[in-house]
């Protein structure tokens, strides 16, 4: 891969490479990479709902039941009725939750650091503001 390959086969590239780099950090915390985007969106506050927060993850809101339930029996997770909806459920993250993101989250800034050691700090922001701004564009 070169800078002049679209840009989906170098975000696909980079993004195999560092879940691949990720990997063995999850399975260290015994978490799967969707687990991990479920408590990192978690850990930015509670989704108003399920359906809410498979949205802001775009997640199958089907199958965020499953990984719900699977954090939730670990104790990372804990749901309750929606007070406005009583139909609804609101996750959050319970203290075991946030110790066990910010641990997860800290071995993958190593990680990541680990990978970026060659890009200038002020590229490694720009990298990540426009990686942000492409991944919440429609």
């Amino acid at each position: 891969m070169n800078e002049d390959d679209d840009l989906g086969a170098l975000c696909a590239g980079a993004g195999r490479s560092l879940a691949e780099a990720e990997r063995p950090v999850l399975e260290r915390h015994g978490l799967s990479m969707w687990q991990y985007v479920v408590l990192s969106a978690l850990a930015q506050g509670s989704a108003p709902s399920q359906l809410v927060l498979a949205q802001q993850i775009r997640y199958d809101k089907t199958r965020l039941i499953a990984l719900l339930d699977a954090l939730e029996a670990e104790g990372l997770v804990a749901r309750a009725p929606d007070p406005a909806d009583r139909r609804a459920r609101v996750a959050r993250l319970t203290p075991e939750g946030v110790r066990r993101h910010a641990a997860v989250r800290a071995a993958i800034r190593e990680v990541e650091e680990r990978k970026l050691a060659g890009v200038a700090p002020e590229a490694r922001r720009v990298l990540r503001l426009a990686l942000a701004q492409l991944a919440n564009s429609d």
